[in-house]
């Protein structure tokens, strides 16, 4: 990698630039700077008020985060963290050091201290940018394994006094200048490394991904090629954009097409904030779409047989219609057409409310989408179209159109990039979006990126009619002793689409039949432990035999269409929550099976020891 010292001097952004002489990351920002200098570019919640800032605004924004990073010393190439909330701060710094040659590593907020300190070591990172002073401390004790960090800033200031922690801390606010020249570019190569993305690691340490300005732009120039979008469109962004998917997708890609990106003030205003901006575009992970799911049926519940029954029907014949709109089904008579449109207005209308009345798109990413829940979601009139990528991709391989949706399926690959499967059904991937490599780790960038250039992806799938279906991850394959193997996370997403269950893990290797791990539903379990008088918080209570049929029963029927050696024969039970917190989900909200198992190994055994013990 070639490295210089990185001073506010070099080219200089022409006054008139073509999509087709953007080579860069800060050159898409200035284009796009350029065409639309008055529209507005985002909108976030400062101090009570929602405050917007057109993409010229941005622009000098980003001139004097690049004039204070230059002032730093630093040279081409080392690396600047950052560990913000989403948020126009987020995005100036992001653009303001790659248009300097620095090197952009972000960091989740939600994240462990040990977890980011590991990440700021490996990548050697020289300065650190975030949010208050509480996420630095909490990383302060273990700064004797970060030798390379000189210089933590800080965007809101305290009001205490900063303690001493040896290293260099600053407050925005007095660190940025208030004015700037026009925006520099140092970096004119398209191959430079312009961000290190660490993987979730579920099962060890994170890997840094080194994904270049050609890895990104060639990703997001595929998809607009492959998906409708335009700068009438409205982005709500509340996905964390220290992950891959939210940072190609609710980042770059609007600043390509000129959309306006909103940011959700917290995930749980999200339901107020969907209703008041009203997007038409929503990139989610399918948590999301399962919550919201959970929270209809637990209504649902509430409000009788008569409301359930409407809302089947209206799924039922929205699911036909959109088969026939696809071109792959029979198309509803004009009573059932008659009765469709009446139940749209009575139900399916209030539902779509929840997410603002105008969303054209709905996409899914980050992980498997479950069948029934997609079917379901596309039969009340939700345009949800799943998408598959991974970090080592830039993210995006695939994902479904508006008018060729198989909501089961990943989608069809973007224009440029190549799939295949290879040995043991795995997805390979190849093209200008792959990954330069795993940073400092030579060995493992060669098993996963071959002679031939094909990425290795580890997950296994199928590709039919020119559609990818994702059937399981190579490593995660349960096999039981009778020698049938399983997807753990096929049976886990059909187990959460029930209400009761919020969360589960499914366990059997080497053993003779699976077990399940399940996290309860707060509420649902307070209004079945209600009926049953059972004192819901309780966990005495988990132990109910009523409690115990019922788990048996809603596992039979959640998993009738799976064949017999994929039946889970017996569940621990706990009202709990993994979360990232408890340090038993990844930030990207996968399940860390390893550690998943070990701290709940003593109720695993018992499932198949003794007879079912929740406690």
């Amino acid at each position: 990698m070639h490295r210089h010292p990185v001073q506010h001097v070099g080219h200089v952004f022409p006054h008139s630039m073509t999509l087709g002489e953007v080579a860069t990351l800060p050159e898409l920002l200035r284009w796009r700077c350029q065409c639309s200098p008055e529209h507005e570019a985002y909108r976030q919640y400062e101090a009570g008020v929602w405050r917007s800032y057109s993409w010229g605004e941005v622009e000098g924004l980003v001139a004097r985060w690049q004039l204070a990073l230059a002032g730093e010393h630093f040279v081409s190439g080392d690396r600047v963290a950052v560990l913000l909330r989403n948020g126009v701060e987020w995005i100036c710094f992001d653009l303001a050091a790659q248009s300097l040659g620095l090197v952009v590593v972000p960091l989740y907020t939600a994240d462990h201290a040990e977890n980011t300190a590991n990440i700021l070591a490996d990548s050697g990172a020289r300065l650190l940018l975030v949010g208050h002073l509480n996420q630095w401390m909490a990383v302060a004790g273990l700064r004797r394994g970060l030798p390379h960090l000189s210089h933590v800033l800080c965007l809101e200031m305290p009001l205490t006094l900063v303690p001493d922690t040896s290293i260099r801390v600053s407050f925005v606010a007095r660190w940025l200048p208030r004015e700037a020249p026009p925006q520099i570019n140092v970096t004119k190569d398209p191959h430079a490394l312009a961000t290190l993305v660490y993987t979730s690691g579920t099962t060890g340490l994170p890997k840094g991904v080194m994904l270049s300005h050609a890895n990104i732009l060639s990703n997001i120039q595929a998809v607009v090629r492959h998906v409708p979008i335009d700068q009438d469109d409205l982005f709500l962004s509340f996905l964390p954009l220290s992950h891959a998917f939210e940072r190609t997708a609710g980042c770059y890609l609007p600043m390509l097409t000129g959309s306006c990106v909103v940011y959700a003030r917290e995930i749980s205003t999200l339901g107020e904030d969907l209703a008041m901006v009203r997007p038409t575009i929503l990139v989610s992970v399918p948590r999301i779409y399962e919550r919201i799911y959970g929270r209809l049926q637990q209504q649902l519940a509430e409000r009788g047989a008569l409301a359930r029954a409407l809302v089947r029907w209206t799924q039922e014949l929205g699911w036909r219609q959109f088969r026939a709109n696809q071109h792959r089904g029979t198309a509803p008579g004009w009573w059932d057409r008659l009765r469709l449109s009446l139940l749209q207005y009575l139900v399916a209308r209030p539902f779509l409310a929840h997410f603002g009345g105008r969303l054209r798109l709905a996409v899914s990413g980050g992980a498997a989408l479950s069948v029934p829940l997609a079917r379901y979601l596309v039969g009340l009139g939700l345009p949800v179209m799943q998408g598959y990528g991974l970090t080592e991709a830039a993210p995006v391989v695939s994902v479904n159109q508006p008018d060729d949706n198989v909501p089961e399926s990943a989608g069809i690959p973007l224009p440029g990039i190549e799939v295949r499967v290879g040995e043991q059904n795995e997805l390979l991937v190849r093209g200008p979006n792959v990954m330069m490599g795993y940073w400092n780790r030579p060995e493992e960038t060669a098993k996963a990126i071959d002679a031939e250039g094909w990425l290795h992806t580890g997950d296994q799938g199928r590709i039919e009619n020119g559609h990818v279906f994702i059937v399981g991850r190579l490593k995660e394959i349960i096999v039981l002793s009778t020698g049938e193997k399983i997807t753990p996370e096929v049976v886990e997403m059909a187990l959460i689409e029930d209400p009761l269950i919020d969360q589960a893990m499914v366990v059997g290797e080497g053993k003779p039949y699976l077990a399940a791990l399940l996290v309860l539903n707060s509420r649902a379990w307070g209004a079945l432990a209600k009926r049953w008088s059972l004192p819901a918080e309780d966990s005495a209570a988990l132990v109910d035999e009523r409690l115990q049929q019922h788990i048996e029963n809603l596992c039979r029927q959640s998993l009738a269409r799976f064949p017999e050696y994929a039946q889970v024969r017996r569940c621990w039970v706990t009202l709990e929550p993994w979360t990232i917190a408890n340090g038993l989900l990844t930030p990207t909200l996968k399940l860390k099976r390893p550690a998943i198992e070990h701290r709940f190994a003593e109720h695993i055994l018992k499932l198949y020891v003794g007879h079912l013990s929740p406690v």
